[in-house]
């Protein structure tokens, strides 16, 4: 996995949302203030900024330019290596990502032992989406891994509360620190809480005496009852409140570690949140600048977004664009033991106890990233692949003859899918699908191409079709001309005059229409890059 991590890392140009990361990161590391991205917590941009300070970048605070353009002009504008710093701002995405995996494999271990958590690791480490998403310098993967590290200590918080339920308030602070799509995973976490205590509590209250007693009377015997449930009550809103307080304070925390004065001047207009939004946004006990983010997420969903799927370009969401997405871009074998897993987890007596603390968490993200507007991507659904890894090395708990053998089975069969699409980890899609040369022809934007090809564009463009004239629709936040591609774009020009090579995003193919839809039609497609590029010949 971490060769697969840093292989890809190190070909790939950035993806869109990269850049202001990247560039937020640095401006906040020179300037210790809050100005860009408030749509997302500092603490994602802050792991990637441990990154950006070891590669030391030239960083111009005078550019007064938008979140996107900060990123570009440090990247491309300032002297900078961008290859070199975007390494180094994806390095420490990819150890955090290495260590989830730890988490991953202990979860399991904890539930069924050695052999299902070696299979949960592997489904982790070989998982497509978790390899594509882990190697760049974004915020999913990070979100996930720690949700899931505060599901797994407070499943741990059954034998020993005190110790941890603060660190599983921690992990979940980190989340709610890094994006705000973990906000629907608090009351489950909350409620998960309450009902570890419960579990602890019961089991003092249940010890069996050193010596045989006499039996006590009634009266006794119903007030120690209602006794007992007092104190598991307040023992399990104890747990919730330590957990919640503790989460409340690491968020405040990384706002303070960015500006402890906690300054806050948004460099674009913040949008209201009106009714039930508004008071949601009232009512978080977060800094200023965390609430403003939660009004511009707000206002992201209201927006009219277009979606791409099995060939249909629609404008607003469907409500079953996730699970399509992931029936499409999820190995076969990882599906089928996804379904395994969770079937033993329910129907396996000594499992029962641990479900809720695996599906219902993964439930309630599902929901929540369903009713989303924006249909670009697993990405928003990176919490099954890492959750139901976890729930898939349950399987081996099924006592029958021939679970090991097609457990395993399944397992490699997942392996080898994964290595095959090496290094085109992005645009995977399964065999049912065609592989990742098809998955453009069913979704697009992060699924496919979010821009991560244009040096390997250039570099097919310099070997193969030297001296060709290009016209280029790029997807994505590098600069072609940095990478020599020197292009003009068809849509500006009469249909007439646009002759030699036309390049264009596959995301850009998908929502084609009008003129460059007819460029298209009018072209004979000639080449590929990346699974996510076509080269037509006009």
């Amino acid at each position: 996995m971490a060769v697969a991590m840093v292989t890809t890392a190190l070909r790939q140009t950035p993806t869109i949302d990269e850049p202001v990361y990247v560039g937020t990161s640095a401006v906040s590391l020179h300037e210790h203030r809050l100005r860009y991205n408030p749509e997302h917590p500092p603490l994602g941009k802050l792991i990637v900024g441990v990154g950006v300070a070891m590669a030391d970048p030239q960083v111009d605070l005078a550019f007064t330019g938008d979140q996107g353009q900060v990123g570009r002009h440090l990247l491309y504008e300032s002297g900078n290596d961008p290859w070199r710093l975007m390494l180094w701002a994806r390095l420490p995405v990819i150890t955090l990502t290495l260590l989830f995996g730890l988490v991953v494999f202990g979860f399991a271990r904890d539930l069924v032992g050695a052999r299902g958590a070696v299979a949960a690791l592997a489904l982790y480490a070989f998982s497509p989406d978790v390899i594509a998403q882990g190697s760049l310098a974004t915020l999913d993967l990070p979100v996930t891994g720690f949700l899931v590290t505060s599901v797994w200590l407070v499943w741990r918080a059954r034998r020993r509360p005190r110790l941890w339920l603060p660190l599983s308030g921690v992990a979940l602070g980190a989340a709610l620190a890094t994006k705000m799509s973990a906000l629907p995973a608090v009351p489950v976490l909350m409620a998960l809480a309450a009902g570890s205590v419960w579990v602890w509590h019961g089991r003092r209250v249940d010890v069996p005496p050193a010596a045989p007693a006499a039996p006590p009377a009634r009266r006794g015997v119903l007030s120690r009852l209602g006794a007992d449930r007092r104190g598991a009550l307040i023992g399990a809103v104890a747990g919730m409140t330590v957990v919640a307080l503790t989460a409340v304070a690491v968020v405040w925390a990384t706002y303070l570690a960015v500006d402890p004065r906690l300054r806050w001047t948004p460099e674009q207009p913040v949008p209201a949140a009106h009714g039930l939004h508004g008071l949601l946004v009232r009512l978080m006990p977060f800094p200023d600048a965390y609430r403003d983010g939660m009004r511009i997420q707000f206002a992201f969903e209201n927006a009219p977004w277009q979606g791409f799927l099995f060939g249909r370009l629609y404008s607003g969401s469907l409500w079953y664009y996730l699970p399509a997405a992931l029936l499409v871009k999820t190995p076969l074998g990882m599906l089928a033991l996804w379904a395994a897993g969770a079937l033993a987890l329910v129907t396996v007596r000594r499992l029962r106890p641990a479900a809720p603390y695996l599906l219902a968490p993964t439930a309630a993200l599902l929901a929540a990233a369903m009713l989303g507007s924006r249909d670009f991507g697993t990405r928003y659904a990176l919490f099954m692949p890492v959750f139901l890894a976890v729930a898939a090395g349950c399987a081996l708990a099924v006592r029958l003859r021939w679970t090991p053998v097609v457990t395993w089975t399944l397992v490699l069969f997942v392996a080898v899918s994964s290595m095959r699409t090496f290094p085109y980890y992005l645009p995977y899609s399964n065999e049912a699908f065609g592989g990742p040369a098809k998955t453009h022809l069913r979704l697009h934007d992060s699924n496919v191409d979010w821009g991560q090809d244009l040096g390997a564009l250039a570099d097919r463009l310099r070997d193969h079709y030297p001296g060709k004239r290009v016209w280029l629709v790029y997807k994505g936040s590098g600069v072609p001309s940095y990478y020599g591609i020197h292009a003009a774009d068809p849509r500006r020009r009469p249909a007439a005059d646009v002759h030699g090579l036309l390049v264009v995003s596959d995301s850009a193919v998908a929502k084609a229409t009008g003129r460059l839809a007819a460029l298209i039609h009018g072209s004979h497609e000639i080449d590929e890059v990346g699974h996510s590029i076509t080269i037509y010949r006009r």
